[in-house]
C-alpha cells in the first residue's frame, strides 16, 4: 500500500520540479517584457516631455518685449496655432495631457525624412515652406554650395542616443527609394577633427555615423532673417520656406569646421601639431626661409585645411549669439607672401565661418613681384565665389592696402587679418556679436602663436591684453590675479585692451569711416594700430580682446619685405604723427624717450597734420590724459622727469627768477620763483621761459621755451641731468657743444655760468626737489 503512493509521490516529485521550474522561466519572461513596457512608456513619457518643452519654447518665441512693459503677443500666429492644434490621446499614465501630433507640429530632436507624412520617434517634422521647425536650417537655395562644404544629401535617419550628454549620433539607414535631386533640402555636417563621410543619394544599404552636437535648448538655433537659414551646431538642413513665423532670437555658437576631402590624420603638421623635416633636408630649409622668414619648407608639407586644436576656454562652446549678427567683409593684406600660409588663411576662414556672416574675402594684393601670387592665384580662387582678388598698380604699404580693401568691401563689419594665419574653430561669431551689442566696440581676437620653427599651433594665456611702453612700443601684458578677482572675471570674458596688435580685429565699416579710418599720412607699416586705438578711445569706443575668439598668427623675427624708406625711420615717423595728433603735452614722453632726433625737422619731415587735427575737434574726442586716467592707469606717464627746487651743493641756495634774472637766494618750497621743471624735451623751465646759454656760451640767460626742434629753439636749451648718457649725473650738462660744459654757480658773486666739467666741484652739482623719471 504503501509503496504505489511512494512512487506515486515520487513521480510527482518529478512534475512539481518541472512546473517549478517552468513558473520561474516563466515569471523571468513575464518580468522582461514589464520592463520593456516600461522603457517603451517611459520613451513615451520622454517624448511627451520634450514635445510640451519644444511646443512652450515656440509660444515664447511669439512673445516680443515691447520696452520695459508687458510682453506682446502675436495675435494671428496664436490664433493659427489654435487652428492648427489637434490634440490626440498619448498615453495611459497621462490621460490630462494633451499635444499635437501630427505633420503640422514640429518634434523636437529630429531630422528630415524624405516624406514628411512619415514621423520616427524623436524626429522632426517640416510640414510645409509656410513655416520652420526648430534645430533646422533653413537657406534661401539648396543649390547654393558654400566654399569647401561637404553636401549632404537627404535619407532615411534616426536618433541614438548619448549616454551622459545632450549630444546625439546620426545613423543613416536604408533607404528604399532614391533620392530626388532637388533644390528643396540639402543635408551639411561640419567635421570636427574627423572624417566627413558623405550620406547615399541613391538605394543602397549604409550604416555610417556622424558626430552632431545636440542642442541644449529650443534657442539654440541660428537664423538669417533675410534669408530664412537656420543654422544648428553641426547639422544643416537646407530648404526654401517663409520664416516669418519663427521668432528665436538667439542660438548656441556654431562649431563650424568643415574640409573639402577626409582628413588624413598622419599628415604633417596636422591638429596643430608640430612638423618635422628630415636632417637631410636641413640645407633646403635655410635655403627657403627668406621667402617667408619661418619654415616656408615645412609648411608646403602641411595641408591647406589642417584641423587645429579647439583652444576656447570650455565655457565658449555654450555662448548664446544673436541670431541677426552683421556680415562681414575679412581682408587680407599682403606682399610676397608665401603661398601655402596664404592659401591656409584663407582656407581656415571658409571652412570655419558660419556661411551666412561671410559676405566676402578680399585678397589685396600690395604690388607682390612673385609670379605666382598674380594669375595662378587669381585661377586658384575662382574656386571660390565669395574670394575677389585685388591687385595694387604700385606699391601703397600695409595700411593703404588696407583701406583700399575696405573702399570695396561690401560687408556690414570690416574684419581685418594678416595673411599668414589660421583662424579657429567658432572664431568669428563672438567678434560679430560683439558689434550687435555696441557698433563702437572694436574685438579683437586672442592671438595665438603658430610657430616659426615647427608650425605647431600653441595656446597662449586666457588673460592677456595689448599695451604699450614708452617710446609706443607695443607689448603684451597679464592681468594680475587681483584684478581678475575683483572683477569677477571667467575665462570667457572680453578683456578692455589699451592698444590692438592691429593685425587682427573687427570694425563696424560705418564707424571705420566716421573715425577718419586709418590716417593716410601713415607710411607702410607701424603705428597704425596706435593711431586706431587711441582714436577708438578717446572718441567714444572701446577696444576688447575676446578669449573666445582664437586666431593663430606666425610670428617672424623681422619682416621678409623690403621699406620704400628705412624700416626704422618710417615707424618712428608714423609714431611721431600719432603722437603730435593724439597725445597732447604727453606727446614730450614719446620724444624724450630716444626719439629727440624726430624734433629736427630738417631731417624728419612727418607731413601736414591738419586733416587729422580737424578730424579730431569734429569728433569731440578726449583728451590723452582722459585715456590715461580710465584706459591705462598703470602707465607711468609724469609729465616732467624733475621738478621742484634747484639747489646747488656749492653755495648750498636755490636757483629762482627775480624781475627776470637769474639769482641765488635761501630755498622756500612756497616760492614759486624757485620752482623749476626738467622735462622730457630735457629743458631746465620755469613756465614759458628755459635757461639757455648766451652767445659768449659762458653766461645764462632766460629765452622763450621751444618745443625742442632746431625750427624754433637753440640745440643748448637741451640740457643732461641724472642721464646714463652722462658720466657725471649730479650736473647740469649741455647737450650738444665740442667740448664738455657744465652749469656752475660761481662761489663769491653767485651768479651762473659754464665751465668745463668738473666731477668734484659741488658748484657744479645740481639737486630737484622731486625725481620723476631716471
Amino acid at each position: 500500500m504503501m509503496m504505489p503512493i511512494w512512487r506515486h509521490l515520487r513521480s510527482s516529485r518529478r512534475v512539481l520540479g518541472f512546473v517549478f521550474v517552468a513558473s520561474v522561466i516563466w515569471l523571468l519572461l513575464d518580468m522582461a517584457v514589464l520592463r520593456m513596457s516600461d522603457g517603451d512608456a517611459n520613451s513615451r513619457l520622454m517624448r511627451e516631455k520634450v514635445i510640451l518643452e519644444q511646443g512652450l519654447a515656440r509660444h515664447q518665441d511669439k512673445v516680443t518685449q515691447v520696452g520695459l512693459g508687458e510682453p506682446h503677443v502675436n495675435e494671428e500666429d496664436e490664433k493659427s496655432d489654435r487652428r492648427n492644434s489637434q490634440p490626440v490621446k498619448l498615453s495611459r499614465r497621462r490621460k490630462k495631457e494633451q499635444v499635437q501630433d501630427d505633420a503640422s507640429q514640429v518634434k523636437p530632436n529630429a531630422v528630415v525624412q524624405d516624406d514628411a507624412s512619415q514621423v520616427k520617434p524623436n524626429a522632426v517634422v517640416q510640414d510645409d515652406a509656410s513655416q520652420v521647425k526648430p534645430n533646422a536650417v533653413v537657406q534661401d537655395d539648396a543649390s547654393q554650395v558654400k566654399p569647401n562644404a561637404v553636401v549632404k544629401q537627404p535619407v532615411g535617419l534616426s536618433l541614438i542616443a548619448a549616454p551622459k550628454n545632450d549630444s546625439v549620433v546620426l545613423k543613416a539607414e536604408e533607404v528604399l527609394e532614391p533620392v530626388k535631386a532637388t533644390p528643396n533640402i540639402s543635408l551639411q555636417a561640419s567635421n570636427q577633427h574627423q572624417d566627413a563621410k558623405k550620406l547615399p543619394g541613391k538605394k543602397k544599404k549604409q550604416i555610417e555615423e556622424l558626430p552632431v552636437q545636440g542642442p541644449r535648448n529650443t534657442s539654440s538655433v541660428k537664423r538669417d532673417k533675410q534669408n530664412g537659414e537656420i543654422l544648428d551646431n553641426n547639422i544643416k538642413v537646407v530648404q526654401v520656406r517663409d520664416t516669418h513665423s519663427v521668432k528665436a532670437s538667439v542660438h548656441q555658437v556654431l562649431s563650424i569646421d568643415l574640409t573639402a576631402a577626409p582628413r588624413d590624420p598622419k599628415a604633417v603638421g596636422q591638429y596643430g601639431l608640430a612638423g618635422t623635416v628630415p636632417s637631410l633636408m636641413d640645407s633646403v630649409v635655410k635655403k627657403r626661409w627668406n621667402e617667408g622668414q619661418f619654415n616656408v619648407y615645412l609648411s608646403e608639407l602641411i595641408p591647406l585645411d589642417r584641423a587645429l586644436p579647439d583652444t576656447r576656454p570650455e565655457i565658449c562652446t555654450r555662448n548664446m549669439i544673436h541670431d541677426d549678427l552683421p556680415s562681414t567683409s575679412v581682408i587680407f593684406c599682403f606682399v610676397d607672401e608665401v603661398w601655402s600660409t596664404l592659401l591656409r588663411s584663407v582656407h581656415s576662414v571658409l571652412n570655419r565661418s558660419p556661411p551666412h556672416l561671410l559676405k566676402e574675402i578680399i585678397l589685396v594684393d600690395d604690388f607682390s613681384k612673385k609670379p605666382y601670387l598674380k594669375d595662378n592665384l587669381d585661377k586658384y580662387m575662382e574656386k571660390f565665389p565669395k574670394v575677389r582678388v585685388i591687385h595694387l598698380k604700385e606699391r601703397q604699404g600695409l595700411i593703404r592696402a588696407r583701406m583700399a580693401g575696405a573702399a570695396v568691401a561690401n560687408g556690414d563689419v570690416l574684419t581685418f587679418l594678416d595673411s599668414h594665419v589660421e583662424c579657429n574653430v567658432g572664431w568669428l561669431e563672438p567678434l560679430l556679436e560683439r558689434i550687435h551689442t555696441d557698433r563702437t566696440k572694436v574685438p579683437c581676437p586672442v592671438i595665438e602663436v603658430i610657430s616659426d620653427q615647427d608650425l605647431s599651433y600653441k595656446l597662449v594665456d586666457n588673460f592677456q591684453r595689448g599695451i604699450f611702453h614708452w617710446p609706443l612700443v607695443f607689448g603684451w601684458n597679464a592681468l594680475s590675479d587681483e584684478y581678475v578677482k575683483k572683477n569677477n572675471m571667467t575665462p570667457a570674458d572680453p578683456i578692455r585692451c589699451p592698444v590692438m596688435a592691429g593685425g587682427l580685429f573687427s570694425i563696424d565699416k560705418k564707424y571705420f569711416y566716421e573715425l577718419g579710418a586709418y590716417d593716410p599720412g601713415l607710411e607702410v607699416w607701424g603705428g597704425e594700430n596706435m593711431e586706431l586705438s587711441f582714436k577708438v578711445w578717446m572718441c567714444g569706443g572701446q577696444i576688447e580682446i575676446i578669449p573666445c575668439s582664437r586666431v593663430g598668427h606666425i610670428f617672424r623675427e623681422q619682416n621678409p619685405y623690403q621699406f620704400p624708406l628705412n624700416r626704422r625711420r618710417t615707424v618712428e615717423r608714423n609714431l611721431a604723427r600719432v603722437a603730435e595728433v593724439w597725445m597732447d603735452e604727453y606727446k614730450e614722453l614719446f620724444y624724450g624717450h630716444g626719439n629727440l632726433h624726430l624734433l629736427e625737422k630738417p631731417l624728419m619731415d612727418i607731413g601736414n597734420l591738419t586733416d587729422q587735427i580737424q578730424q579730431r575737434n569734429k569728433l569731440k574726442c578726449k583728451s590723452f590724459k582722459w585715456y590715461l586716467d580710465n584706459v591705462y592707469p598703470e602707465l607711468e606717464a609724469p609729465l616732467v622727469k624733475a621738478a621742484g627746487l634747484v639747489f646747488n651743493r656749492g653755495l648750498r641756495s636755490c636757483l629762482s627768477i627775480q624781475n627776470g634774472v637769474l639769482v641765488f637766494d635761501t630755498c622756500h618750497l612756497s616760492s614759486q620763483s624757485q620752482h623749476f621743471n626738467y622735462t622730457w624735451l630735457k629743458q631746465v623751465r620755469q613756465q614759458d621761459v628755459c635757461l639757455e646759454p648766451s652767445a659768449k656760451q659762458s653766461l645764462l640767460t632766460l629765452q622763450p621755451c621751444g618745443d625742442g626742434s632746431s625750427s624754433n629753439s637753440h640745440k643748448p636749451q637741451r640740457w643732461l641731468h641724472k642721464s646714463s648718457q652722462s658720466k657725471l649725473p649730479e650736473h647740469l650738462m649741455v647737450e650738444m657743444g665740442p667740448k664738455q660744459m657744465c652749469l656752475e654757480a660761481a662761489a663769491k658773486e653767485a651768479v651762473l655760468h659754464l665751465a668745463p666739467c668738473n666731477a668734484n666741484n659741488l658748484f657744479q652739482q645740481w639737486q630737484f626737489t622731486n625725481y620723476y623719471s631716471e
